[in-house]
């Protein structure tokens, strides 16, 4: 039976990986590699009952297990197999369907649940550029904030991060400059606001979509456009996410 100490994370087999029940998921190479190693995850059946090979083709039945039944996991196979371990030998579950799989491991767990936090992180991030894209080939307006119907740089980003990421911004660039936390160029993730000028003076903002490439609202000429991020010179580089 289950120990009620375990921590299960509610990881469900499939396709001969381990996938979690959130934005992210574990790879299945991962189980026997550093630190998810033989013993950090168990594999419980939930079905009325399911037969484990001796073979990983399933061609010679071992035992047939029945709902509850636990195992420690060896590793997983591909294809919906774990071998798993059976008092003193070895035999092949297939977990599709079949079973659940949850960690044992402090570790793990809690390597697990900062992977699913920097991926939310990502997958937010991504969202954000994906939404201010859509407006690629838009109208420049000086004074305007709205990419529909046309728009300026600060305009932009404003209604870019107010629409897709629910935050708040100034309105001009300069304002925007001094908000959220400065961070380098070797920190900068999609979703970060590049700003723009001459000496001290901030005069334009742009915002950061990954590969060395910005989204802005550039002139009356080329309206909302992609650029590379070194255009021009960078003054200052901001991440107004809090993340």
């Amino acid at each position: 039976m289950i120990n009620n100490t375990w921590k299960t994370l509610g990881l469900m087999a499939f396709c001969g990986a381990i996938v979690l029940a959130g934005p992210s998921d574990v790879r299945a190479d991962e189980i026997s590699g550093p630190g998810l190693s033989y013993g950090n995850y168990m594999v419980t059946v939930n079905a009325d009952s399911v037969t484990i090979s001796k073979d990983e083709a399933g061609q010679e039945a071992l035992m047939t297990a029945s709902k509850g039944s636990s195992f420690e996991v060896v590793e997983d196979m591909g294809g919906g197999y774990f071998k798993v371990k059976i008092n003193d030998t070895y035999g092949y579950l297939p977990v599709d369907g079949n079973a659940t799989v949850s960690s044992t491991d402090e570790a793990t767990l809690a390597a697990l649940e900062v992977k699913t936090q920097a991926d939310a992180a990502v997958d937010f991030r991504q969202s954000i550029v994906n939404y201010a894209l859509q407006f690629v080939g838009g109208r420049y307006a000086y004074g305007g904030s709205d990419p529909h119907t046309g728009v300026d740089c600060s305009g932009f980003t404003r209604y870019v991060m107010q629409h897709a990421a629910g935050i708040n911004i100034s309105r001009s660039s300069g304002g925007q400059a001094s908000q959220g936390k400065a961070v380098s160029a070797d920190q900068m993730r999609p979703g970060d606001l590049i700003f723009y000028g001459s000496g001290r003076s901030i005069n334009h903002v742009a915002m950061y979509i990954g590969n060395g490439q910005v989204v802005h609202s550039s002139t009356y000429r080329t309206g909302i456009k992609t650029s590379p991020w070194t255009y021009r010179t960078p003054v200052k580089i901001v991440n107004v996410l809090g993340d």
